[in-house]
């Protein structure tokens, strides 16, 4: 494959590493791990080993010492194989940002070098039950009291929130100021007070842990405040043009692999006593996927290169995460459609990948908050 502009020599050598990795300790893996419902800890532990975790942090807290090119190379090795379980993005590309952005130097030293081994699984928890995307609504507080906050409150649809080990809650620690009451405190697993649900039951992402949690009363130590209180509305601003970076550039490589997947199928079937690759319909249909699959590749290289020089703004990463969703979830339904009956059948990577790619639409905002701030700014 043709280097691509947006990436250096590095980066492609990283990607070497990645995919070798995800071929041996995570695709052989991935089956048995949707029927579980979790990644297990072992394949964090190596994938920590390997470098992968936090690739992007500072070498004096543990990370790699990359950048987000090399975070994007861990993204696309994973998404190359459907790999939707290990919530390693999550982890390294939300989570450790956050604490590396706004945290002390204590709580760098604390979290983030554990984070990188492994050790430390991270976990946000922003949505709560009927609020939706609605930060501004949140129903989490945290009182201070002394020393330490007295958290309270519900989140849901928490990825990593099973195996997650500290997880950043976003909170109102001022109910009458509005979003400038929203802050973040960091709350780390087995703290009185803080408890899991269950696994979630989802229809895709099978592999990723998936739960509520519940915060009754939990005494948080007043040092796990990250950054400032009453900061964390913006905090969360400036870093979701990233997260919604990271999810538009998952689609392209879903396109680009069922793509090819299906051209595969589609010569190895046949219809009506010739190649189903042959009928005119299916050609065509595929020429049109191939066109939108190099439009949407296009624009989020350009996006990648515009963050790679931190000039990725909120309405460009909005439109990337839109496009790029929505043109995943129009190509792999056309796609299934040319694998007849047997798309429908999980044994197909088409079909994990349909599924899959309907939450894309979804979290990180739906395509309706999307919309919403792209239309702000015509």
């Amino acid at each position: 494959m043709t280097m691509r502009a947006v990436f250096r020599e590095d980066h492609e050598q990283f990607r070497d590493q990645v995919r070798r990795f995800v071929q041996r300790e995570i695709e052989p893996h991935h089956h048995e791990w949707e029927k579980a419902g979790l990644v297990p800890r072992e394949a964090w532990l190596k994938a920590g080993k390997e470098g992968l975790l936090l690739c992007a942090v500072p070498e004096e807290y543990g990370g790699g010492g990359g950048d987000f090119g090399h975070s994007i190379v861990v993204i696309e090795e994973l998404m190359r194989v459907l790999a939707t379980g290990p919530g390693f993005p999550l982890h390294s590309d939300i989570v450790a940002p956050y604490i590396l952005t706004y945290g002390s130097a204590e709580q760098k030293q604390r979290w983030l070098p554990r984070m990188a081994r492994g050790e430390l699984i991270g976990a946000i928890a922003m949505t709560e039950p009927g609020l939706g995307s609605d930060l501004k609504s949140v129903r989490t507080t945290a009182q201070r009291v002394g020393d330490h906050y007295i958290l309270s409150g519900q989140k849901t649809f928490i990825t990593n929130g099973v195996n997650s080990d500290l997880v950043i809650v976003i909170c109102k620690t001022d109910l009458s100021a509005g979003t400038r009451g929203i802050s973040l405190v960091v709350v780390e697993a087995g703290t009185p007070g803080f408890t899991k649900g269950p696994l979630l039951e989802k229809i895709g992402l099978k592999a990723q842990d998936t739960s509520e949690l519940f915060f009754d009363d939990v005494r948080v130590p007043a040092s796990n405040l990250l950054g400032e209180e009453g900061k964390g509305f913006g905090y969360l601003m400036h870093q979701l043009a990233q997260e919604r970076l990271m999810i538009a550039v998952r689609s392209p490589v879903v396109m680009e692999t069922m793509l090819e997947e299906t051209i595969t199928y589609t010569k190895s079937r046949k219809a009506f006593g010739q190649q189903v690759f042959d009928l005119q319909n299916t050609r065509f249909k595929l020429a049109e996927i191939k066109a939108k699959t190099m439009a949407c590749r296009v624009f989020v290289d350009h996006c990648i290169a515009l963050h790679f020089e931190n000039k990725l703004s909120t309405d460009m990463a909005a439109m990337a995460k839109l496009y790029a969703t929505e043109a995943q979830g129009e190509a792999v339904d056309q796609l299934l459609q040319l694998h007849g009956g047997y798309g429908f059948m999980r044994e197909y990577p088409i079909a994990r990948a349909f599924v899959d790619s309907r939450v894309q639409r979804i979290y990180g905002g739906t395509s309706e908050i999307m919309k919403e701030i792209i239309s702000r700014g015509l």
